[in-house]
């Protein structure tokens, strides 16, 4: 049976009636990017049924809002005093019509065939949640992009959670409340968890979905997204770490063990080579470094064959780590000071031209 037929049954009445799809895009000053999303958006190839497009803006100081009424949009201003995706995500899936909802990030360009290909996986009622493939509109743009671009790719099954781009059952949202708006980062992993322990399944299809511009060309991008997952990390890891479910556990762990040993292997390098008035200490911490760079690479050779693309990889896999601790460690410091973060920007304002093409 497909989720159309589905639908119908269930609510008795013709399709025609409802919209099949409710599209939820959610933006903060994305410029060219949220035309190039929403034009996607309008190329895609439908599956049975109308469809409802609704665009959420996090206090954005550009046209955002204006653009996407041009798109035929029904627009909705997040007024939050933390405006963050989960509160935006929640803002649009509860004003959506449609059974299921197909998150967005503002910043991406949707495959023109995933909806239609994968929009009956959810006739399945035990399947909650799909996603498909997200990859880098431009991974050869900076070397962020290439690293970034392979950190995207897993491989398809049940999966444990998504991430922001995603079809979901507008029922199962109901269920768990949708997305926790006190987290500022991990909110897709945190209600997946929710998700999965009442029953429900995560599904990664193996079909693209989604290109996605995080445009990112300074190390200073790097360094505060590394810091806004390490807080996640925390976060979420110790909420759950005690209970029957963990989530991020290990994940945390093993970032504070790794990132710490990486950290410590470069602090004394330099300490040393000032003390011992030479350089061997930091070349052996670079080759040190590079050592398990090359393992790391050589490990993750099923993700590209792109040599030089690998190793940037096997070197993120390791100094990215650094960035990450220090986010957990923000954490730590603002959960003894009694403070909350606001969210944690990384990519810059949109850009300022793109088109997506027939």
């Amino acid at each position: 049976m497909t989720i159309s037929k589905q639908i119908d049954d269930t609510c008795g009445i013709e399709a025609t009636t409802l919209p099949v799809l409710s599209v939820v895009v959610i933006g903060r000053n994305e410029g060219a990017r949220l035309t190039r999303c929403l034009e996607s958006i309008g190329l895609m190839r439908l599956p049975a049924g109308p469809m409802e497009l609704i665009y959420v803006d996090s206090k954005s100081s550009d046209d955002s809002v204006e653009t996407a009424r041009k798109f035929n949009a029904r627009t909705l201003s997040l007024e939050s005093e933390y405006p963050c995706a989960a509160a935006a995500r929640n803002l649009g899936w509860r004003a959506a019509r449609a059974p299921i909802v197909l998150f967005l990030d503002g910043d991406t360009v949707l495959n023109r065939d995933f909806v239609a290909d994968s929009i009956d996986e959810l006739a399945d009622p035990r399947t909650a949640v799909v996603f498909g493939h997200r990859r880098e509109i431009s991974p050869k743009a900076s070397i962020y992009n290439r690293i970034i671009d392979l950190d995207w790719i897993s491989a398809a099954g049940p999966a444990d959670f998504c991430g922001g781009d995603a079809l979901i059952r507008r029922d199962v949202l109901e269920l768990v409340g949708g997305y926790d708006e006190g987290l500022i980062a991990g909110e897709e992993p945190e209600m997946c968890r929710r998700i999965r322990a009442a029953g429900y399944s995560v599904l990664h299809v193996d079909r693209p979905m989604t290109l996605h511009d995080i445009a990112m060309t300074r190390v200073s991008q790097y360094w505060r997204r590394g810091v806004r997952s390490g807080y996640a990390y925390a976060e979420i890891s110790a909420r759950y770490g005690d209970t029957d479910r963990p989530l991020w556990s290990s994940e945390a762990r093993h970032n504070r063990i790794h990132g710490g040993a990486i950290l410590a292997l470069f602090t004394g390098a330099i300490i040393l080579s000032i003390a011992t008035r030479s350089l061997i200490p930091i070349v052996a911490a670079i080759v040190v470094l590079s050592s398990l760079a090359l393992r790391t690479a050589y490990r993750y050779r099923w993700k590209t064959s792109n040599l030089y693309t690998l190793l940037l990889f096997g070197l993120h896999s390791h100094l990215g780590q650094i960035p990450i601790l220090f986010g957990q460690l923000k954490y730590r410091l603002d959960r003894y000071r009694g403070k909350r973060t606001a969210l944690i920007e990384y990519q810059t304002i949109g850009l300022k031209s793109g088109r997506v093409s027939e």
